[in-house]
């Protein structure tokens, strides 16, 4: 029996305009939200919508995300038929043959693809926060007797020359599409979410294997390519919660937006969409006497004693007498030692701040970065960090850093 329909998960991104955030990391393990992974959203989505087969296609630093996707169990992809495979890179006899573009990574695992024989194929980013019913674009996408069906999101017209762009018509079929565009022609961005069917796919991925000159990329090379065939394309209206968080303000946005869900449309606490995590397994969190937390996501395993004000902190994290936390992504393991001053920064897991030391401050007109600080680094006291710093090595007592 084949399936209907299988998700295919790209999470081979390097992610390097997160900088010291994934040097040793995977950009979809990087933390998130308190007791998340960004990968955890593209997986509960798909294990909501009724998808039980998910290939993840790993390439960067993919150790951490490995051991975190384990059997798939916390988000019920443990499955005999289906389930959750890691797919690295080929390994052939002359030796790894990297993924070379989004296409080729597709096209390198077709054999994995073939053994569930589906109908259709999702194509998913691992880097995006996003909660989304694939099952209602599934839908969509029979209805239209699709071939090729895209998510887009309406952008405001100004930043539109930033995304990849549908133009369709009003029948939502794609006529065009345009990469990045100087003069955009429509604000129908897409959010690298497609639904092909797996003949049409399939026939694409050869084609484009056998051009030399090719990107091996679905923007670049697959989408026109189809374009230029007249294939049946649709684009599918997506109106809910997304973010793209490859850079790190965005990142740092998206973990404050879920402080405000009615206004910003993330839920965490939503029971109809739980979103699954492989959890830390740790006591629960205490605010201790003089702790003071408003407006905060606190974690399993925190111990604080000073004041966090509109920040996210992530399991096991300590906050001594006096240290002052806010506007911040706190991730797992961190120590803010007394009388430390934190505030719109994202300080990485296992990171040790000083006594007294400051970090970050908050912008002012002409800055608009977040101060961020790798895993395991040591923050010694009364050290001054930036603004906009990004700080992978120890600082010394009493250094500053900009």
């Amino acid at each position: 029996m084949g399936k209907e329909m299988i998700a295919m998960l790209l999470a081979g991104g390097q992610g390097s305009r997160l900088y010291v955030l994934t040097q040793k990391l995977a950009k979809p393990a990087v933390p998130f939200g308190g007791k998340y992974r960004i990968i955890d959203f593209p997986l509960s989505n798909c294990i909501n919508s009724g998808i039980d087969t998910v290939g993840i296609l790993t390439q960067y630093q993919p150790l951490v995300l490995n051991e975190y996707i384990g059997n798939g169990q916390p988000w019920d992809l443990d499955r005999l038929y289906g389930g959750v495979h890691v797919l690295p890179p080929y390994q052939q006899a002359s030796g790894s043959d990297w993924y070379k573009g989004t296409a080729n990574a597709i096209y390198q695992n077709i054999s994995f693809i073939d053994r569930y024989d589906p109908q259709y194929v999702i194509i998913l980013s691992g880097d995006q926060i996003c909660k989304q019913d694939y099952s209602d674009f599934l839908r969509f996408h029979k209805e239209k007797n699709a071939e090729f069906s895209v998510a887009v999101m309406e952008v405001p017209w100004e930043e539109a020359s930033r995304f990849g762009l549908m133009v369709a018509d009003e029948e939502d079929r794609i006529t065009e599409f345009q990469e990045k565009p100087k003069n955009p022609k429509s604000n129908l961005a897409s959010m690298g979410i497609y639904i092909f069917n797996w003949d049409i796919l399939k026939k694409y991925l050869i084609e484009d294997e056998q051009d030399p000159e090719s990107k091996n990329d679905f923007g670049m090379n697959v989408i026109p390519a189809l374009l230029r065939d007249q294939r049946r394309m649709y684009a599918y209206h997506f109106s809910g919660y997304w973010k793209d968080v490859g850079t790190l303000p965005s990142l740092w946005e998206a973990n404050m937006e879920i402080l405000d869900p009615e206004h910003s449309g993330i839920d965490l606490f939503d029971e109809s969409w739980k979103i699954y995590s492989r959890n830390s397994g740790m006591t629960g969190h205490k605010v201790n006497a003089g702790g003071i937390v408003e407006n905060s996501m606190i974690t399993d395993g925190c111990r604080i004693s000073g004041t966090v004000k509109h920040s996210v902190v992530f399991a096991g994290v300590k906050i001594e007498e006096g240290a002052v936390v806010e506007d911040a992504v706190i991730m797992g393991g961190t120590v803010i030692k007394k009388g430390a001053k934190v505030s719109h920064c994202i300080l990485a897991e296992n990171v040790v701040v000083g006594e007294n030391s400051i970090v970050g401050s908050m912008p002012t007109e002409d800055s608009k970065g977040v101060a961020t600080v790798a895993a395991g680094v040591y923050i010694g006291d009364n050290a001054k960090i930036g603004p906009e710093a990004l700080v992978a090595e120890n600082v010394k007592d009493g250094d500053e850093q900009w």
